[in-house]
Formats: structure tokens, C-alpha cells, sequence
């Protein structure tokens, strides 16, 4: 080492740059907890997109005849607050019970469904009371009921491909002209 020929000075300088990568990796650590709580907070506060996995808390109520969407109830129907699910969105719930996880419909409102709160219908009434409340992870599978809010499959993604064309707006084959073939 050139910058010094002593033992203790080799020793003294290490420890400082030992000192100091340390203090460095600390503020890196602080930076990075300080985005991960950026991130939730954005979380909790954005609308959802097709695709995106939200936490919610669950319920389940058993009360009722026709849901908001005008259908009967009945099992793999949730209420949600339109605002952020909107009647006709298809979502995925994986981190509840095995017996309750599965893909539902929102097909129903309520005025105690607001924010992030998702309530599932279940026929039994001691069942939906035993249910309680319950933390949930949800995945949006499509918002309302267009098809195009639908998530891309894993190859739509991978090749950035765009929906095809409506037959109206392609345009339309050009006709060759008879006397053009005999001008050899």
C-alpha cells in the first residue's frame, strides 16, 4: 500500500473505511424502509387496476334477495364499494380459509361497504357471523364489466401485443385493375 508504510496507519485507515461504508449501509437501509412505507400509503389511497393485488378487509353477510346488479344471490357473489370496485369487477381472494378462497363477482353494494372493505355473501347466517372479520389479499381480475379491463395474459405482457382491430376499422383490400397483368 503506497498511502503509508506503518502498520497503524493501514489499521487506522481501514477502520475508517470501515466506518464509514457502515454508516453508508445504514442510510441505505432507512431509505429503503422510508419507500416501502411511501408505497403502502400509496396503496391504500390509489384506485385499483386489473392486475393489481390489494389488501382489504373482509366480512361476509346472508340477508338479502337480489343483489344491486339485479341477480338472485347466491355463492361467489361479493359486495364492494363501487368507487373502487365497480358492480361487474371479478376479483380473487387467496389469502382467507381454504374454504372461502376462489374467484368472485361484485354484484352488490351496500352503505356499510366503504373503502377498502369486501363482503362476501354466504347462505348460512351463523356462518357469516362465525366468519367475523378478517384481514384478506385480494388480486383484481377485471374492473366492471368491460372486457378490455381485463388483465393481459402472460403473453400479451411479454410481447407487448395490442388488441386486434374491429373488422370496421380495417381497411379494405384495394381491387387490381383488369388490363393491368397484359402490359408485358
Amino acid at each position: 500500500m503506497i498511502i503509508a508504510r506503518s502498520v497503524w496507519r493501514k489499521v487506522i485507515l481501514t477502520a475508517v473505511a470501515a466506518c464509514s461504508f457502515a454508516s453508508l449501509y445504514e442510510v441505505t437501509a432507512l431509505d429503503s424502509k422510508y419507500a416501502a412505507r411511501q408505497a403502502t400509503m400509496h396503496e391504500t389511497v390509489g384506485v385499483p387496476i386489473p392486475g393489481a393485488r390489494l389488501a382489504f378487509s373482509a366480512t361476509a353477510y346472508c340477508k338479502g334477495i337480489v343483489t344491486t346488479a339485479g341477480v338472485a344471490v347466491q355463492a361467489g357473489i361479493a359486495a364492494a364499494d363501487p368507487e373502487l370496485l365497480p358492480v361487474g369487477s371479478v376479483i380473487e381472494m387467496d389469502s382467507l380459509p381454504p374454504k372461502y378462497n376462489g374467484i368472485y363477482t361484485v354484484l352488490d353494494t351496500g352503505p356499510a361497504v366503504q373503502g377498502r372493505h369486501i363482503d362476501i355473501y354466504m347462505w348460512s347466517c351463523n356462518e357469516a357471523l362465525a366468519f367475523g372479520r378478517r384481514p384478506a389479499h385480494l388480486n383484481v381480475l377485471r374492473l366492471g364489466w368491460s372486457p378490455r379491463s381485463t388483465t393481459p395474459s402472460f403473453l400479451d405482457r411479454f410481447f407487448k401485443r395490442s388488441a386486434p382491430l374491429p373488422l370496421a376499422a380495417r381497411p379494405l383490400p384495394q381491387a387490381m385493375p383488369a388490363d393491368r397483368g397484359s402490359q408485358n
